[in-house]
């Protein structure tokens, strides 16, 4: 019996602005098509699915993506700022450098991409869940981790200026040379974190945090005290 609810495929094509609009606002699944550098701002691509799609350099400023869902897919440099992504997955896919500001991720699962360089500056996402992925580098000030379970996470080198991670727990994740004025990591357990490269300042805010002895002594000695 034909699914009533299956979503019309396009698969292999290379679309035009046009062609999508005329599309839109019904859920369609696009598998390997090429929409680098596209402008499709404004449009309504609510439960949309891309997978392995070339998305480099197109402009979804202020589209609606809710609930779509984003498959092995290379969207390096993209605009998605102002977009209504609440509820969408991204998994394995190159998002590295993207625009994300002002976006609304509330309810979104980001896992095993890329989001290096990725600017997520007053990007709404309270519950937004983050796994074995890059955020290297990223602009990412004053996200909320509070009580998160971290997995395979690399912050370094990141913006995490007054982001809370309070009790939050880092499982094979890296701070390294990230920077972390005025975050808070009250009842964190950062044993599965790499602290390399905290300054003096930062080492402060690590108080009422569980690090292990091991740690304790790299933070020791990069703060230019012997540990003997």
């Amino acid at each position: 019996m034909e699914d009533l609810f299956a979503q019309p495929v396009l698969k292999q094509l290379t679309l035009s602005r046009s062609e999508v609009e005329a599309l839109a606002g019904k859920p369609h699944t696009v598998v390997e098509c090429e929409l680098v550098g596209h402008d499709l701002s404004g449009l309504d691509l609510s439960q949309w699915s891309f997978e392995k799609c070339d998305l480099r350099q197109t402009d979804f400023h202020g589209a609606k993506l809710e609930r779509s869902k984003w498959r092995s897919c290379r969207a390096a440099f993209a605009s998605f700022v102002g977009c209504d992504l609440s509820e969408a997955s991204f998994a394995n896919s190159d998002l590295n450098n993207v625009a994300l500001k002002r976006s609304n991720l509330e309810g979104a699962k980001i896992v095993g991409c890329k989001f290096t360089g990725a600017d997520m500056t007053d990007m709404r996402a309270l519950e937004v869940q983050f796994e074995e992925t890059l955020l290297i580098n990223a602009k990412m000030p004053g996200r909320d981790f509070r009580k998160a379970t971290l997995t395979r996470l690399d912050f370094s080198q990141a913006d995490l200026r007054k982001c809370d991670f309070r009790h939050a727990t880092f499982n094979d994740c890296s701070l390294r040379d990230a920077l972390l004025d005025a975050a808070r990591f009250d009842g964190a357990d950062l044993r599965g974190a790499d602290l390399g490269g905290v300054r003096l300042g930062d080492a402060s805010q690590f108080r009422g945090a569980t690090i292990s002895s091991e740690q304790a002594s790299q933070l020791l000695s990069e703060l230019g005290l012997k540990v003997r």
